[in-house]
């Protein structure tokens, strides 16, 4: 809403947010919350706004990628597969440099190190919906550099899947319209981790576990 000038009703979304946010500390006050986890760099910036250490007191938001570097989550072996990383214009990654973070989490010393790939997306949360003709040039720019990407990662005759990794999913909706043009394939950096880590069918299977007994419902 903020993006697209609609100032007022930021205001009132983020009004009624902090509203429940102050429902849910009430309510789980037997909690002792102490870190807000996000996963989207321009949802970051937002809710830094929202003043959380008012309403979970001593609290601190940090991006998914840095909290699992904190708790030593990374791949324990070879994917096969090589890598880039497309940093987001909103990066959600605020502590470390994003680079040193990606490349512990997927582990450099067995999959090779992970290199920055330059230019924006052109995704860029509405620009592509709000104005498709300037989105479209910056692809045109991205993809050149997506090649180039993958033509230095094939340069000493990998035959292998190429990949380009990202923290944001406006970047990674943005990035999979590559797809088709350019030799790749985008991925959440997190999505990566789990699949190799927890196996193909994380997703059912957690969501499996949520829904038997694995969430707290609260009336807020």
């Amino acid at each position: 809403q903020r993006g697209g000038g609609q100032f007022d009703k930021a205001a009132q979304i983020i009004t009624d947010n902090r509203v429940l946010f102050h429902r849910v500390a009430n309510t789980l006050n037997y909690l002792d919350i102490r870190t807000v986890v996000v996963s989207c760099g321009t949802c970051y910036d937002q809710i830094a706004g929202y003043e959380f250490d008012q309403i979970f007191p001593g609290s601190r938001i940090v991006d998914i990628h840095e909290y699992l570097m904190e708790k030593g989550v990374h791949l324990n072996g070879v994917t096969g597969t090589r890598y880039m990383y497309h940093d987001p214009c909103h990066s959600p990654i605020k502590i470390h440099d994003p680079l040193k973070v990606v490349n512990q989490l997927m582990n450099a010393s067995l999959n090779g190190q992970v290199a920055r790939n330059d230019r924006c997306c052109g995704e860029s949360g509405t620009l592509a919906i709000s104005r498709p003709d300037v989105s479209t040039q910056v692809r045109f720019r991205k993809e050149q550099e997506i090649r180039i990407g993958v033509e230095r990662l094939r340069g000493e005759g990998f035959k292998g899947d190429v990949k380009i990794l990202t923290s944001c999913p406006s970047c990674l909706q943005g990035l999979s319209r590559y797809q088709d043009d350019a030799p790749m394939e985008a991925d959440y950096i997190v999505v990566e981790i789990a699949k190799h880590v927890l196996g193909e069918n994380w997703l059912p299977e957690f969501v499996a576990r949520a829904n038997d007994g694995g969430i707290e419902r609260v009336l807020v």
